[in-house]
């Protein structure tokens, strides 16, 4: 005898249905999620490429201002400026030279450590 399709249960009605939307769901999934994947590649491709070239200027800049301050401590400039603002040498008798103090904490160790060597210090055992 035939089987009426009202006598089937719901899950066999519904099953193949149920697989397909799955099968979709799925499909349409990996889609976009493969989309979705290689614009983030494409974007983070753009942000490298912009700091590789903010990286190239700047390293171009530092090399500029490098060759700038080998200049500007060069004795020729220096001997050019120091003409420019009439500087002179000062007169020998202008010039007075300090002695920096030496501390006393080192010049008492230095006595302390000499101070303990004499003839007597030997003698005794």
């Amino acid at each position: 005898m035939a089987r009426n399709r009202k006598s089937q249960s719901a899950a066999t009605r519904f099953g193949p249905a149920l697989k397909a939307c799955l099968l979709c769901l799925l499909i349409g999934g990996s889609g976009v999620g493969y989309v979705w994947q290689k614009e983030q590649i494409s974007k983070l491709g753009h942000l490298v490429n912009a700091r590789e070239i903010y990286l190239h200027t700047m390293e171009e800049q530092n090399e500029k201002l490098r060759k700038q301050l080998a200049n500007l401590r060069s004795p020729k400039f220096l001997e050019t400026r120091v003409k420019d603002l009439g500087l002179v040498q000062p007169p020998l008798n202008q010039i007075l030279r300090l002695e920096e103090p030496v501390p006393e904490t080192n010049r008492m160790v230095a006595t302390q450590r000499y101070a303990t060597r004499s003839d007597r210090d030997l003698l005794q055992p």
